[in-house]
């Protein structure tokens, strides 16, 4: 596998200084996409840690509202069952930080509530292939994941670019740590997620990972093999990937490297 092109990584003393800092790179990155195509595809990850990242990213958005009248956007996962109101649907999340706030051009929706989960990935899958993905916004899960590819079920050769799959306990259990549900057993069992493939197709990955229970999982991705072991490693890959840190997520890494 190419390991060529390891990402940029910036280390920020500060949640919140990361945060500034990725949302600024995002948009110069929709401000150069905008310049070429007439309408930028982005797909971005809804959690807790993206939170920074949103609130500053409305800000640049609100500065210039007619660059993102031209953006079309996607999110990476859901949860099987969930309605777009119900609190802890990433619909919810992704309205509340972003879309209430900022005008799209189109906003797609992943429907975790649609009566046939498999159906519903085909569906999405053929949106998203209906014309390249220009730039993904993303985190790391405390296991290594990125959007629902746990270990168990990552596949850097997935054949399909949506699936549904069973979350493993580590992913699940981090939804309950992220305070997003109140126990390990309220947390659906099943999600549907965008695939490694739509990752690796992107032109450029745009990643943002605060916080110190991300600090083993950010050291996996960047210093450990490459494989489905840390689907994060994904990152290692890619020719133009940008991986943003507070220093708390950055703490193993670095003493990794400094060694």
């Amino acid at each position: 596998m190419n390991i060529d092109h390891p990402p940029h990584i910036e280390i920020h003393e500060s949640r919140g200084g990361m945060g500034i800092a990725a949302a600024k790179h995002f948009q110069s990155l929709v401000k150069e996409c905008l310049g070429r195509v007439s309408r930028c595809r982005v797909i971005v990850g809804c959690a807790p840690s993206q939170d920074e990242f949103f609130a500053a990213l409305v800000k640049e958005a609100l500065a210039v509202p007619d660059l993102w009248k031209r953006v079309e956007l996607f999110h990476m996962d859901d949860y099987v069952g969930l309605k777009e109101e119900d609190p802890q649907s990433f619909r919810t999340y992704l309205r509340t930080h972003f879309l209430d706030k900022v005008e799209t051009a189109k906003f797609h929706l992943i429907r975790g509530e649609a009566a046939s989960a498999s159906q519903e990935a085909v569906r999405y899958a053929a949106l998203l292939a209906e014309s390249p993905i220009d730039i993904i916004a993303m985190g790391i899960g405390e296991n290594g994941h990125v959007a629902f590819n746990d270990p168990p079920v990552a596949d850097f050769a997935d054949p399909v670019l949506v699936k549904v799959v069973e979350m493993d306990e580590a992913c699940r259990q981090q939804q309950v740590n992220d305070g997003c549900f109140p126990t390990l057993s309220a947390v659906p069992r099943l999600a549907l997620t965008i695939t490694l493939p739509v990752f690796a197709r992107a032109e450029y990955l745009c990643g943002i990972v605060p916080g110190p229970r991300k600090a083993c999982a950010v050291r996996d991705a960047l210093l450990g093999p490459i494989g489905t072991a840390c689907p994060a490693t994904i990152l290692r890959t890619h020719p133009q990937a940008t991986l943003f840190l507070d220093q708390a997520a950055a703490a193993l890494y670095r003493a990794e490297k400094g060694k």
